[in-house]
């Protein structure tokens, strides 16, 4: 009976963690549709979170790379001033990538809904 109780606890605390992420993203990170993407990533940094092998397949034109495993490193390739369009494969990396540049200062971050496998528009591929 003891294991069960301390499973149901762990559950709850496990779903509260989730749910508490999911809130703490919503408050930081605007999400968008492709036609809002499309509407504002010319004029605000336009960052691919994938990896370099993901970007090299494609990606959508005017994008950096700068992976999500090299973001702290390169922090100083991005203006904390201006807005951060931010997109991954699916859009979890890109909300990652959201939490840890609003704890760097950015405040302006939007990332695509959906992520890159929902893009319609036009690509880059090497």
């Amino acid at each position: 009976m003891d294991t069960i109780y301390v499973l149901l606890i762990l559950i709850a605390a496990t779903l509260i963690y989730i749910g508490y992420n999911w809130l703490q993203q919503r408050k930081i990170l605007k999400t968008l549709t492709e036609e809002q993407f499309r509407e504002g990533y010319r004029k605000a940094q336009l960052i691919d979170v994938r990896e370099p092998n993901e970007f090299d397949n494609g990606h959508i034109l005017g994008a950096r790379n700068i992976p999500l495993s090299q973001l702290k490193m390169r922090l100083k390739e991005l203006r904390p001033d201006k807005p951060v369009y931010l997109y991954c494969q699916n859009g979890t990396r890109s909300a990652r990538a959201a939490q840890l540049l609003y704890k760097k200062g950015y405040k302006d971050l939007s990332h695509l809904q959906g992520g890159f496998k929902k893009w319609t528009g036009r690509i880059k591929t090497k």
